[in-house]
């Protein structure tokens, strides 16, 4: 394995899911209110999302992507309204579950599908992946096991990010009262709706 790029590629993955979106309200509300296994598996959903769309660009496989891409308008739509209905459920969310509870496999393949779903509703990413990838390799040509590297980087390095957010999430969430953590929830879903909002808005324009 080519280390230095698996570093180069784990730091971009890092890089892509640090930022602060709907994903990342998604994770932070789910540990706060479910604890750190559910918040790491919404986070690991979308890292895998992440490498999906990352390997089609990566593999050159023009046709899925093309077929992406002419289906954007579509895919983009499921997105509002999967962001919608999460929006409206944070909205409407009772007090917090006990967070030392351990997080059921469904609870935790539940939070998994739905960042995955709606990462996935998101098709430029293979646009972007396909860039990142073009700049990481240069003028060389990446054989199999090169490409390889760097999905798994890209990878790693945001299920790191999804770790650690969690963690430290977790860590502050016996800090806050049920009453704080029902408000959270429901600003949560305010922004997830706004985000909603302007995912529509931009599809339609």
């Amino acid at each position: 394995m080519d280390f230095i790029l698996f570093a180069k590629a784990l730091l971009v993955g890092f890089s892509i899911a640090a930022p602060v979106g709907p994903i990342g309200l998604i994770c932070i509300q789910r540990t706060l209110t479910q604890g750190a296994k559910a918040g790491f598996s919404s986070g690991l959903g979308a890292a895998t999302a992440d490498g999906i769309y990352g390997a089609i660009g990566a593999f050159g496989l023009t046709t899925v992507t093309q077929a992406f891409t002419s289906a954007s308008r579509p895919i983009s739509l499921v997105g509002v309204v999967f962001l919608g209905w999460l929006g409206i459920r944070f909205l409407r969310a009772g007090p917090a579950a006990d967070a030392d509870a351990p997080a059921t496999t469904r609870d935790s393949l539940r939070a998994f599908a739905s960042t995955l779903v709606l990462t996935l509703a998101n098709p430029a990413t293979i646009l972007s992946f396909t860039a990142v990838f073009a700049a990481l390799s240069g003028s060389t040509i990446l054989d199999p096991n090169s490409i390889g590297t760097l999905i798994a980087g890209v990878f790693f390095g945001s299920a790191i990010w999804w770790l650690a957010l969690a963690i430290g999430v977790s860590r502050i969430r016996h800090k806050i009262d049920a009453s704080a953590m029902q408000w959270i929830s429901r600003i949560a879903g305010g922004f997830l709706l706004g985000f909603a909002g302007w995912q529509l808005y931009s599809v339609i324009i």
